[in-house]
């Protein structure tokens, strides 16, 4: 049997990544630039194996909705429109001034207006893959910045998908109608701009509408159900049929984006207690589909452009990179918040990705946009994206920097000072406390028990859920990843009598163990499991005791057969001590 291209797409992009981004990332940069090495190597553009940019970009697709449904579990209506007052004036401001831009620059290079105003709205929407993924690294998406970041993302997806619906009809009002040009509101409907702008108006309503009144009441049930039959790869694929089935329908029947469509699934999912367990769920498949869009992305890079239009290139990154952060940063600060947070907004929106490559393809498919301007689109949303990484490092050393080594207390005669920004960490002041990592089902359960005890319990957590019932149940809490040196070194582990690491994920837990024993060798470790190779990787990370689930539960189903004169087996081991 001969493999087809979907195969090879497959082995060469995932392969090649992890390659290079394994390579990125001993180097101490983003593997996201492995990522995009990575498709730079299977382009056209390249010498070698060549793959099938189709089937790249559909995959892509998929990488986005599977992410953005990721951001609607953890991400309320309530959330949406806690930030409205900042986030929808702040997005249409700063497209518009990107937009200016960009046409300013088309106009330069000899274009009509028409091609300046779909290449500014293209370097005017960012990415949303790079966006969330950088704020996911930071574990920022639940903070205020973060949910600024994101509703002002979806405010641009919402302004792309009445830009995408409304060029074919200025096409067609400029060149006439052309058969076979895309646009089906347009040209089959004599509606005029503002008769199809009112219709993609009502169609994004109803689809929201239909998401409250239908959505709302189907989805969660179905997922109950699903969870009430005791498989859980029926539940794990019921997950991914609800995002990919919502995306779709949002696309083909509301003319709403996959990325919109499989958002609002997942923020009608959140409501569910089961929504925690969904992302858990789907994780993987979210992972694996975002590094295929960095591949696609990179497959499109032609990096002769680097030689043929430098100038216009430096144009196009100064717009991407300077113009619209400057605005951005500036609409942030005009709304009163923190310097930290206008840089966090400012930086995350530095870049365009997705949507850019949408409107500059159709901008061309219509020819109202030379294909010059697709190159220098594709080309800014690589570096840029390329680049993101290192104005993000930037900000957080601006954040640290900005964070005072000692705060004086206030004089009775002086006004206490406003509180810190987000990022800026209160190192605890606690002596002989408990710590824990991860105020979920299992930290809630052992703080609680903690608090009864009478132990001064810390309490290191980034899940705003999470965060309040900590504190209703009288800790103190660190907000932040424990991953994190900063914020493990302000849990003040040197003085603690034991750290308990409770989070579910191994892989971040051994981060924390490792960062843990550097900081306190002597500090008491206890860590949680799910396996035995879990148990052997958490003690090599420098766990004192880690302590294996299903071995619990086992231990107390033999001890009550024992205390009922049953003569049971010898009860497997429960923990790994080191």
């Amino acid at each position: 049997m001969h493999h087809g291209p979907l195969i090879a797409i497959l082995v060469a992009g995932l392969g090649l990544a992890f390659i290079f981004g394994a390579l990125a990332q001993k180097l101490r940069i983003s593997p996201l630039v492995g990522y995009l090495l990575a498709g730079v190597a299977v382009g056209p553009f390249t010498p070698g194996f060549v793959a099938d940019q189709g089937l790249a970009n559909e995959l892509a697709e998929i990488g986005v909705i599977l992410l953005m449904f990721g951001v609607g579990l953890h991400f309320s209506l309530k959330d949406l429109l806690s930030v409205k007052a900042i986030a929808v004036p702040g997005a249409i401001v700063q497209i518009g001034v990107a937009t200016l831009l960009g046409l300013g620059l088309g106009l330069l290079l000899g274009w009509t207006w028409i091609a300046g105003l779909v290449f500014g709205l293209a370097l005017s929407v960012a990415s949303t893959v790079v966006l969330l993924r950088a704020l996911q690294e930071r574990r920022l998406v639940q903070t205020e910045k973060g949910k600024i970041a994101v509703g002002w993302l979806i405010v641009e997806d919402l302004a792309m998908v009445l830009a995408l619906v409304l060029l074919p009809a200025i096409a067609d009002a400029l060149n006439g109608a052309r058969p076979g040009a895309p646009g089906p509101l347009a040209t089959q409907f004599d509606f005029g701009l503002w008769g199809v702008l009112g219709l993609t108006l009502a169609k994004v309503v109803a689809f929201v509408a239909f998401m409250l009144i239908v959505g709302r009441r189907i989805i969660p049930w179905v997922l109950h159900w699903v969870a009430h039959t005791g498989s859980r790869e029926l539940f794990r694929l019921a997950v991914l049929a609800v995002a990919l089935g919502v995306a779709y329908i949002a696309a083909s029947l509301f003319g709403v984006s996959f990325a919109l469509g499989a958002f609002f699934a997942g923020m009608i999912l959140n409501e569910s207690p089961l929504s925690q367990r969904a992302a858990e769920e789907s994780l993987p498949l979210r992972d694996a589909f975002a590094v295929l869009f960095f591949v696609s992305v990179g497959m499109l890079f032609d990096p002769g452009i680097l030689l043929r239009a430098p100038g216009p290139l430096i144009a196009t990154l100064a717009i991407i990179l300077i113009g619209k952060s400057l605005a951005a940063w500036l609409i942030v600060r005009a709304f009163g918040r923190s310097n930290a947070v206008a840089l966090t907004i400012s930086a995350s929106l530095a870049q365009i990705g997705e949507f850019s490559f949408i409107l500059a393809g159709l901008g061309v498919s219509l020819a109202i946009l030379p294909e010059q301007g697709r190159d220098l689109v594709l080309a800014g949303a690589i570096l840029s994206i390329l680049l993101n990484p290192v104005l993000f490092a930037i900000v957080d050393r601006l954040s640290m920097d900005a964070v005072p080594v000692a705060k004086p207390k206030p004089s009775a005669a002086a006004p206490a000072p406003e509180p810190e920004p987000e990022r800026d960490i209160v190192p605890t002041a606690l002596v002989e406390h408990m710590v824990v990592v991860g105020y979920g089902r299992v930290g809630s359960l052992l703080g609680a028990g903690l608090i009864r005890h009478g132990e001064k319990l810390l309490v290191i957590e980034d899940q705003s859920d999470a965060i309040e019932a900590a504190r209703r149940d009288g800790a103190e809490v660190i907000i932040g990843n424990a991953a994190d040196p900063e914020v493990l070194a302000a849990a003040g582990l040197w003085r603690a009598k034991r750290l308990f690491v409770a989070i579910p994920g191994s892989f971040e837990a051994g981060q924390v163990c490792e960062q843990a024993r550097r900081d306190s060798p002597s500090l008491p470790i206890v860590a949680r499991a799910h396996s035995d190779a879990e148990v052997e990787h958490l003690t090599k990370c420098g766990a004192t005791l880690t302590i294996m689930g299903e071995a619990e539960i086992a231990r107390a189903m033999l001890a009550l057969c024992t205390r009922s004169g049953a003569e049971p087996t010898e009860p497997p081991p429960a923990a790994s001590a080191a």
